[in-house]
């Protein structure tokens, strides 16, 4: 079985002052405030949620 990548997704910005969607974008991928970080599983369905928010947070891949 292939070992799935994993990135590390990382909040720069606050989301006050941000649009409700954005604001929900953020908590449904586990960060909440600026600094916060998690490693998530690098899927298509991720990807687009980080897309929307790309001016928010900062995303880079994790070695195994």
């Amino acid at each position: 079985m292939a070992e799935q990548k994993k990135i590390k997704i990382t909040q720069i910005l606050s989301i006050i002052d941000q649009k409700e969607p954005a604001k929900r974008t953020i908590r449904a991928l586990g960060l909440g405030r600026p600094n916060y970080a998690v490693i998530l599983t690098d899927t298509p369905q991720i990807r687009g949620m980080v897309r929307k928010i790309r001016h928010m947070v900062k995303v880079e891949e994790v070695k195994a």
